[in-house]
């Protein structure tokens, strides 16, 4: 019975010495990469700048590489290990920023941008996370609006120049005749009587010549047409 005792009180010491070490080797062992993508769907107008926003978790070193698939093609971004490299492609050099959580930013966005972004977070013992990112970019309506706005406002501005410059001119013209008839008007006063009676006169003349001729033929011509000149 002692020896039977002493058998079970090892194998449950073993047995305890087993699990412990099995648990240890599990909390060591990689536990996977979790992946969570908060925004899976961003609306952009151009010119806008967008967060990738995307939170990872593992315990081993990831590196995250993210990929635009679009009707134009498929492009790798950008490439990193974390506290290790970076490696941004040249077409989207100076424009894209990236996080420590895997999330990245893009600035300065065009319709090219538009389309599907993969992000593939690999851990270094093999393991895999993945997520998609949808973008739709659009274009900025307001601004044809403002060139259209712009436009008639300077329309607008240019006609009423040319209103009030034409109002002017009227204006100028009209007082330039004004004064032109006053001046006129003016200097014809002091004579109008006397060559009223000038005139009056040169017709008497005129008429009482014009009775002496047709009543005496012997009229000079000459002197009639030097009073008609006259």
């Amino acid at each position: 019975m002692r020896a039977l005792q002493g058998c079970r009180g090892r194998g449950a010491f073993v047995g305890t010495v087993t699990l412990c070490l099995a648990a240890g080797w599990a909390l060591q062992t990689p536990g996977g990469v979790s992946l969570v993508v908060p925004q899976p769907n961003i609306n952009a107008t151009v010119a806008q700048n967008i967060l990738l926003s995307v939170e990872y978790s593992c315990r081993g070193i990831a590196t995250i590489e993210w990929k635009h698939v679009s009707s134009w093609g498929t492009t790798s971004i950008v490439e990193w290990k974390s506290g290790n490299y970076v490696n941004i492609s040249t077409v989207y050099k100076d424009r894209v920023t990236t996080f420590e959580n895997g999330s990245i930013q893009l600035l300065n966005v065009g319709m090219r941008d538009a389309g599907y972004y993969f992000v593939t977070v690999t851990e270094e013992y093999g393991t895999n996370a993945y997520g998609t990112i949808i973008v739709n970019v659009y274009e900025i309506i307001y601004e044809d609006l403002h060139f259209v706005a712009v436009l008639f406002a300077f329309l607008a501005a240019v006609s009423a120049i040319l209103i009030c410059f034409m109002w002017l001119c009227n204006k100028s013209l009209h007082l330039f005749q004004k004064k032109t008839t006053h001046k006129l008007t003016g200097s014809n006063i002091p004579d109008e009587k006397g060559g009223i009676k000038q005139y009056s006169v040169r017709i008497s003349s005129t008429v009482s010549l014009c009775t002496a001729f047709l009543t005496d033929n012997s009229l000079d011509v000459e002197v009639l047409t030097n009073v008609f000149t006259v």
